[in-house]
């Protein structure tokens, strides 16, 4: 049977595939129930919901990629002491792969619950299982053969869109172009009645013509359609940084925990190319790469992160615990709630602006773009650090990368290790006091021409680019908090620490807010971090005071 490409994890594979002894064995075996399988039989299959960990006592089975056009590629066959089970299985997401019996198979079947009590109470059997969860994943992401297939122009606005949500949200997936593939032809004949229309297959065979992003998360089992009878002791809102070192520092505390993020974990941080003055990480470690680790952690300690899921309101009654009321009708109840929602991208006063998101113009540099302005032109707009990574970043794919500053530098925006290498840097190009005015486009809808002003001399500059990346700050996130009388600071942003109050607690008991999203806070990964970690000391203070109440 096929493996995985030799270079693709060189010297890994004995971590991504390792054989339990029989001492892991009979530690592991107290967390599941003996399960058995005829030869032929579907342990797992793509697309379905996950039944866990399997743990192979005797036998063999083949574990192949599967994919809603009907391709099955062999990934690797395991028997006695492998264990089967990808990093979507702590939270029993639906399968990415099939598993199936070659022979009769005696397994151990370990549930999501008990798996994630396995690596918690087996600390160094734990670690082992952890790494390779997550190792596998990334082999599954960079195959791009499980998840979804997506069918249409790579160029196309509507495509590019699906791809950072899928990337961003740590799911594998395919690109295909309809000439490239008979079934893939087949199927834009047959549904595609427009130009540019994308097709997303998903494992199960389903197809949606330009789905959005929660159709498409709906099609791949992403999103929990369950209402959520549970009493939550926290409800945190938004999955950036925040949020997500909250979930971690307070389920492994032991309290029960819910996260939501509307649009993909790690908030704005997760689409930063590269993060080099946080601790710990001397060589630099990209948002996504941050990110995805959090949020295997969180849910590590049993943190429910239910992604993509938009709460629309706070729902506020006296001597009653909070609600959240989520956009699909459902409402989440809790007896605290962390407000860690961060900001959304702001836009620049540009004519033509809109029309071009999507289509030339971009909030975040993934490789994705990168892949889209190689060898060309593109123009960054902004001064701070966020910008400044992705200048360098993208520098080393495009042609030329021009910044636009509308101060008289960067020295007052920027870290100074970032200026240094923009100025180190060839093929980068900063321009002070200018302003983005207007942007032009082709007879496709693309972004073709970008113009600026200089802000002294009003003097304008037209030039052609099909590529500009905007990252001129944000604002907070706090609209969901008007029914409940929150106090906000003049640009919205929560306030914290009012008199009775502890420093991240708002004006409203029991609830709190930490990251971007609270008045006075440092915009920067690690303050945002250390928040979500302060919080939980004062999260236990809140709910140690209040009455006993039934949690499940």
């Amino acid at each position: 049977m096929s493996a995985f490409p030799p270079d693709m994890f060189a010297g890994r594979r004995e971590q991504m595939f390792p054989v339990l002894g029989e001492g892991d064995l009979a530690r592991a075996a107290r967390f599941g129930t003996l399960r058995n399988y005829a030869a032929g039989e579907y342990l797992f299959r793509a697309g379905q919901p996950g039944p866990g960990m399997f743990i192979l006592l005797r036998g063999l089975v083949t574990v192949s990629q599967h994919d809603g056009l009907g391709h099955v590629v062999p990934i690797v066959r395991e028997g006695a002491g492998a264990f089967l089970a990808e990093v979507g299985q702590l939270s029993g997401a639906p399968a990415l792969v099939d598993g199936v019996a070659d022979e009769p198979v005696e397994a151990i079947l370990i549930p999501p619950a008990q798996l994630r009590a396995l690596i918690t109470a087996e600390a160094d059997l734990g670690e082992r299982i952890t790494r390779a969860l997550i190792l596998r994943r990334v082999a599954l992401i960079e195959r791009g053969a499980a998840g979804a297939v997506l069918i249409g122009d790579a160029q196309a606005p509507h495509l590019v869109r699906l791809e950072n949500f899928l990337r961003r949200n740590g799911q594998p997936y395919h690109v295909i172009g309809a000439s490239e593939d008979a079934s893939a032809c087949a199927l834009a004949a047959q549904y595609a009645s427009r130009p540019h229309e994308v097709l997303a297959v998903c494992p199960d065979g389903t197809i949606l013509v330009d789905p959005d992003e929660q159709q498409l998360a709906r099609c791949l089992g992403l999103m929990d359609p369950q209402e959520q009878h549970q009493l939550f002791d926290v409800a945190i809102i938004g999955a950036g940084p925040a949020g997500l070192s909250t979930a971690v520092y307070a389920a492994s505390e032991g309290l029960s925990v819910v996260a939501l993020d509307c649009r993909a974990y790690g908030g704005q941080a997760g689409a930063s190319a590269r993060i080099e003055n946080y601790l710990g990480f001397p060589t630099g470690i990209s948002g996504q790469a941050l990110a995805g680790r959090a949020y295997v952690q969180a849910q590590k300690f049993g943190a429910r992160v239910l992604v993509p899921a938009q709460v629309t309101s706070l729902e506020c009654a006296p001597d009653a615990p909070p609600a959240l009321r989520l956009a699909d009708g459902r409402r989440l109840r809790a007896r605290a709630v962390v407000v860690a929602s961060g900001a959304r991208y702001n836009r620049p006063d540009a004519r033509n602006l809109p029309a071009f998101e999507g289509r030339g113009v971009w909030y975040w540099a993934s490789p994705i773009e990168a892949r889209m302005c190689h060898g060309e032109e593109v123009v960054l707009v902004g001064g701070g650090n966020s910008a400044g990574q992705a200048a360098v970043y993208l520098a080393a794919h495009a042609a030329r990368v021009t910044m636009l500053v509308r101060g008289a530098g960067l020295a007052a925006t920027m870290s100074r290790y970032l200026i240094d290498r923009i100025e180190a840097a060839p093929n980068i190009t900063v321009l002070p006091r200018q302003e983005l005015a207007e942007l032009e486009g082709d007879a496709a809808g693309h972004l073709a021409t970008v113009v600026w002003r200089d802000r002294d001399s009003g003097e304008l500059t037209r030039r052609p680019v099909r590529n500009l990346f905007l990252f001129i700050g944000a604002s907070p996130e706090t609209a969901f908090l008007a029914g409940c009388g929150i106090e906000l600071d003049r640009a919205g942003f929560v306030v914290t620490g009012v008199p009775g109050r502890g420093e991240l607690e708002s004006s409203l008991a029991g609830v709190f807010a930490v990251g971007d999203v609270r008045a006075g806070s440092t915009k920067r990964v690690g303050a945002a971090i250390g928040e979500g970690a302060a919080v939980v000391a004062a999260l236990h203070r809140f709910l140690e005071a209040q009455p006993e109440e039934r949690t499940s």
